[in-house]
């Protein structure tokens, strides 16, 4: 079974190339489910039909879904829900505003991806292809198992007993009501199952992102960005794909000086993205929507491969026990943006904004680092 996860920078086709690759994976014989998680859901206008928030049937193997966070979120936590509430409103009485603070950053990303979880562990596809939102909040959505698992348990670290020993002395003493059974309850089941979502988004025999850029400056920088993010969260780039790219017989005239322009950028990322396949498709007569469209563009795209094959595969994190050296691979990252920290059995990897923790090897635990450098795109860290 594979999961391909489309990101990119809005309005570059991400839901167009999502639609057709699902439409080429079905016309091969595989039963497909595309999927939805951006919250400005567009699926439907590719298929040009509305779409619903569980799978529904549009074609022979082929199946689509827009994912309904809100709808989510009831059935992932909603004991743990009601218990914040409780604890917001015991002085303030309730409100709208309880209900705003109570969506945390990122939580309806975490539940668009439990949905593909749910899907996966179904096993009623052979491939779930996903629309992912614009690249920030994709990058968001990736990392945020992690993030959250990790602070849940230092949060809430108590537990069923404790509460049960001495919940009473704490709520008569501090005027605060201990959670119930089944508020412990959602916690397990949320840790479980990020824990089985970072173990799949890892899986990179199952998983494949692919980048959706186009023949522009800004496009391709935001591109390489989101590159570098992914790699760093250790997940696999199998693919990119140029969107949008003007055939030179449509600009002469007016257009004329863009045809320079859109050589230097496709030369760009040509040379930037030498190593995975690149895949381009050129601007259409007609736009990206219903089967029959998206069918020709898939077929365009994936002329003379198979769209489920894992397309490239590379080592990210990699040990050397004889030299004491453990290499992370970081394209496109500045030396300058890059930051380097060690916290006990952990390091703390940084580029621009994001963040990430490694644990550090059994083989060097009760070493320190003692340099590191960064060449040929892999931030070298020895010990």
């Amino acid at each position: 079974m594979r999961v391909i996860i489309y990101t990119g920078k809005g309005g570059v086709g991400k839901t167009s190339m999502a639609a057709a690759t699902a439409c080429k994976i079905a016309k091969n014989g595989k039963k497909v489910l595309v999927m939805s998680t951006d919250q400005a859901h567009s699926l439907g206008d590719s298929f040009d039909r509305k779409i619903d928030k569980e799978p529904m049937r549009l074609a022979e193997n082929l199946y689509a879904m827009e994912i309904d966070t809100v709808y989510e979120s009831e059935k992932s936590w909603g004991n743990l829900k009601d218990y914040f509430k409780q604890l917001l409103t015991m002085k303030g009485g309730s409100g709208i505003e309880v209900e705003e603070l109570l969506v945390f950053p990122g939580l309806e990303e975490l539940f668009s991806m439990f949905k593909i979880l749910e899907m996966y562990e179904s096993g009623d596809y052979d491939t779930i292809i996903v629309d992912c939102a614009p690249t920030g909040e994709t990058l968001a959505l990736l990392k945020y198992p992690e993030r959250l698992s990790s602070m849940i348990k230092k949060v809430l670290p108590v537990k069923k007993a404790g509460v049960k020993s001495v919940g009473p002395v704490v709520e008569k003493v501090m005027k605060i009501p201990m959670p119930k059974d089944n508020v412990f309850d959602d916690i397990e089941y949320l840790m479980d199952k990020m824990q089985r979502l970072q173990d799949l988004m890892l899986n990179k025999e199952v998983v494949s992102l692919r980048v959706v850029t186009t023949p522009e400056k800004i496009v391709i920088n935001e591109a390489k960005r989101n590159f570098t993010g992914l790699y760093l969260y250790h997940y696999n780039v199998d693919a990119v794909i140029v969107n949008h790219i003007y055939p030179a017989k449509a600009m002469d005239g007016y257009f004329n000086k863009w045809i320079k322009l859109q050589e230097d950028a496709l030369q760009e990322i040509k040379e930037s993205f030498s190593e995975v396949p690149r895949f381009y498709v050129e601007l259409q007569q007609q736009e990206l929507r219903t089967l029959d469209v998206l069918r020709k563009v898939g077929d365009h795209i994936f002329e003379e491969i198979d769209p489920d094959d894992v397309l490239f595969k590379k080592e990210i994190y990699s040990i050397d026990n004889e030299k004491k050296c453990l290499k992370i691979y970081l394209p496109f990252a500045d030396k300058g943006e890059l930051r380097l920290e060690q916290d006990k059995k952990e390091l703390v990897v940084g580029v621009r904004n994001e963040s990430r923790k490694f644990p550090i090897p059994v083989e060097f635990a009760e070493n320190e680092i003692i340099g590191a450098k960064f060449e040929d795109g892999y931030l070298s860290i020895k010990f």
